[in-house]
């Protein structure tokens, strides 16, 4: 086990259409789990040092986040195509036709990053008053928003190369990318915000700031990987011409991954709104409670997303019951290591809390938020898994259905009646994600099993 570990943290030469099952999920699920813890740092990371400044720049972080969902449903989508594509032709064992798949990818990603960052820069401090901040919320937030709005290009391009190495099978360089990223964040983060040494005390706006270097220098390091050579996937210069036919069936992939991921991101969006009649103090438990839960559910993406290139690459291969093995055992592994976590938050949610914030108005939510929505722990590890299997084979729309039913027409409509009808104010929000992602574990199980995905086309 510690020598395939090591294997899977410098970079395996495995062919994952071939050998033990277990393995296969080990050598990628490790370095993507660990690609996933790095990228819940930033946002960790962020409101660690945030929360000093009080509940309002807490809230401010908070409501951005919100907003930046929006761009990681963008990011989001175009990585389930660029993944799926790009995992069907390795699998395939065409390495041309996936740098193909990966230049197209980047046309498309280049162009929406110019698009929404530009668009989020302009309209920030509308965007906040939109989302119902107060008037302090956006006096100290606006110069925050605007930096990482204006500037989430960036995510979406980490988002989307590293999707390309995953689906290719390089995970370990993915993995590195974030390591780096991340390392600049944490490192410019305090400097940034409070004025270290010889840096301007920047507030908040430092934060935004830090992640944004640190995200762009993680974007070239990328670049410098893929086009370096060496790899499961080379980009050459005479990849770098438009094929239509290519570029089409990444983005009708990608158009209803990002359809998913918008149903799935802005159902957070609804329910910020819904916390934001209950003061600031909810909003930022919320906000700390979540990103201590994302902290949790990021390295599970990083299994889920392994079972996906597993699920692509042996379909790609012709092997479809390899393939549904597979999901099923990164399913199992998920569960174990998200009960023990969901355990610990339970026991531990008011030392966890007061890690972020000392405020004593901001704790009891955050301590409610982070013990009711790890309640579901167990459902969650199965979920997230075969929601991503779909993906991984090309039948984005069963995932998007799934994720429409359980989050826009079941938990939305049920945290308003708890918040309000029923009196339960924060708390009832906090039920109905727990409800909501349970109920989704159970509706994915029942639909994997019968098999129609296993003909997706990609």
């Amino acid at each position: 086990m510690w020598a395939t570990v090591r294997e899977a943290v410098r970079g395996s030469h495995q062919d994952y259409t071939e050998g033990p099952i277990g393995r296969a999920v080990v050598l990628l699920a490790v370095p993507m789990v660990l690609e996933m813890m790095m990228e819940s740092v930033f946002a960790v990371t962020d409101i660690f040092f945030v929360g000093r400044l009080g509940a309002a720049a807490v809230a401010t972080v908070g409501i951005t986040e919100s907003l930046m969902t929006i761009i990681y449903a963008v990011a989001v989508g175009l990585s389930i195509g660029a993944t799926a594509t790009v995992a069907r032709r390795i699998g395939e064992k065409d390495p041309d036709g996936a740098a193909r798949a990966a230049v197209q990818s980047l046309a498309l990603g280049a162009a929406g990053a110019l698009v929404i960052g530009g668009t989020g820069a302009i309209f920030a401090p509308d965007l906040l008053r939109a989302m119902g901040a107060s008037d302090d919320v956006i006096r100290t937030g606006s110069g925050f928003a605007r930096v990482m709005l204006g500037m989430s290009g960036t995510v979406l391009m980490l988002f989307l190369i590293n999707s390309i190495f995953r689906g290719a099978g390089d995970a370990a360089i993915a993995m590195r990318v974030l390591w780096f990223a991340n390392a600049i964040n944490i490192t410019l983060g305090p400097c940034l915000i409070f004025g270290l040494g010889p840096f301007p005390e920047l507030g908040v706006k430092g934060a935004a700031i830090a992640t944004s270097i640190g995200r762009g220098s993680g974007v070239l390091f990328q670049l410098y990987h893929l086009t370096r050579g060496g790899h499961r996937v080379a980009v050459r210069l005479r990849h770098f011409r438009a094929d239509p036919h290519v570029m089409a069936g990444i983005l009708r992939l990608s158009g209803v991954g990002m359809f998913q991921n918008l149903i799935a991101t802005s159902s957070w969006i609804g329910l910020v709104r819904i916390l934001t009649g209950f003061g600031s103090a909810a909003v930022a438990g919320n906000t700390i409670g979540i990103r201590i839960i994302m902290f949790a559910l990021l390295p599970s993406f990083g299994v889920s997303n392994a079972a996906a290139t597993l699920v692509g690459q042996n379909l790609g291969a012709g092997k479809p019951d390899r393939a549904e093995a597979a999901a099923w055992r990164a399913g199992w592994y998920n569960t174990l290591c998200l009960a023990v976590v969901g355990m610990i938050f339970l026991i531990f949610a008011p030392q966890l809390i007061r890690i972020f914030s000392p405020d004593p108005d901001v704790i009891p939510y955050g301590v409610r938020c982070l013990r009711i929505v790890a309640a579901g722990f167990l459902f969650y590890g199965y979920g997230m898994v075969l929601t991503q299997s779909f993906n991984g084979a090309g039948d984005t729309w069963t995932a998007t259905f799934i994720h429409l039913g359980c989050l826009w027409f079941l938990e939305i409509p049920l945290a308003w009646v708890l918040a309000y009808p029923f009196g339960w104010g924060p708390t009832g929000v906090f039920v109905a994600v727990s409800v909501a992602f349970s109920a989704l574990a159970l509706v994915s199980a029942t639909i994997f099993r019968q098999g129609g995905w296993k003909t997706s086309k990609v």
